[in-house]
């Protein structure tokens, strides 16, 4: 079966062409993405009415474009996937419109996918695709999650942010820095040039005995460090700024590290999948492999072109979910989109 994904939560929109196999994983035909970053720069964040709009501009283009590089007709495809939530409610719309116009067009089947699961089920895309049973490390933008994931649609949550989770911490830190939009990747560049032990900055509930996370006091902590520099923390001359915002990824990067691998120790696996934007770090990366490497783990990550919002990754969740039986595509094409959608309520998929 073929399955066109659409994604246009938030500032990316992505389409994609994923095909089931009889053995093993869906794989991906092609795929095309546009970021709004260039847009949003000027405003330092996401502007929701802009993302909507653009969103409306790009995503039949890219459509062509998949269909192009996939060299399939729009007709051959089987069911039409698209991102019914969590995200901005406009530009959920979008892609909810457009891929039900679609499937009414084509009189085939659609299928709201839910984000976070489409980022949970991302790795299975890559060269190295994981097996179930394992733990995942959910790190994409506001959702910091640790999960027991016994196989597609089968999530048990271990333990999530209380306040701000990673990504935020990362951007609001930087923002905090006076660098650029995004946020994450600005503060991971310039940390590369920063000693990660020149500030002593908390591990919030590193200690805590459970799974959960907190970084809006780290982010505190990093305000009054930047305020007690002040001038001097632009000063071109000195690496005040790389220290900081090296000792902040290291404070973020010590944390995910110590709270996954007591997870992989509790409930007794032997596998931790990494997925979701914050995925994409450098310092993560390493500091998960060198653990995970230690206590005999495995670990897995998406590419890291595909750990950004996608629409392969949309179009995956829908393969998977469609191929375990665990959802049918719905000849129906009144559509709602869901901008809070808690993972546990997943099962409420159908509209």
């Amino acid at each position: 079966m073929l399955f066109l994904g659409i994604e246009s939560s938030c500032d990316e929109t992505g389409v994609a062409l994923v095909q089931t196999q009889a053995h093993g994983a869906p794989r991906l035909l092609a795929h095309a993405l546009f970021s709004q970053i260039d847009m949003h720069q000027a405003y330092g964040g996401v502007v929701p009415e802009l993302a909507s709009r653009d969103h409306i501009k790009r995503v039949i283009p890219l459509t062509r474009e998949v269909l192009k590089n996939a060299n399939i007709e729009l007709n051959k495809v089987d069911v039409v996937a698209y991102t019914r939530g969590p995200g901005l409610a406009g530009a959920l719309l979008v892609g909810a419109g457009v891929a039900c116009a679609l499937g009414a067009a084509l009189q085939k089947p659609v299928l709201g996918v839910h984000h976070l699961e489409g980022h949970l089920l991302s790795p299975f895309l890559s060269e190295d695709p994981p097996e179930f049973p394992f733990v995942a490390l959910l790190v994409s933008g506001g959702h910091t999650q640790l999960m027991r994931v016994e196989a597609v649609g089968a999530y048990e949550i271990l333990g999530e942010t209380v306040d701000d989770a990673a990504g935020e911490a990362f951007d609001k830190s930087a923002k905090l820095m006076g660098l650029g939009y995004p946020g994450g990747p600005a503060l991971s560049k310039c940390a590369e040039g920063g000693d990660p032990q020149a500030f002593k900055l908390p591990r919030p509930l590193m200690h805590s005995g459970n799974f959960d996370f907190s970084f809006a006091g780290l982010k505190t902590s990093v305000l009054t460090q930047a305020t007690k520099l002040g001038a001097a923390l632009h000063d071109t001359s000195t690496t005040h700024k790389a220290d900081l915002a090296a000792s902040t990824e290291a404070a973020i990067v010590e944390v995910l590290v110590k709270k996954s691998m007591a997870a992989l120790k509790a409930i007794g696996m032997r596998r931790l999948v990494v997925a979701g934007g914050v995925g994409a770090n450098r310092s993560l990366r390493l500091r998960l492999n060198q653990a995970c490497e230690k206590a005999g783990i495995r670990v897995h990550y998406p590419e890291l072109h595909l750990c950004t919002d996608n629409g392969a990754m949309i179009a995956m969740a829908a393969a998977m979910r469609v191929q375990s039986g665990r959802q049918e595509a719905q000849f129906h094409y009144g559509f709602d989109v869901k901008p809070r959608w808690p993972l546990s309520h997943i099962e409420s998929l159908n509209p």
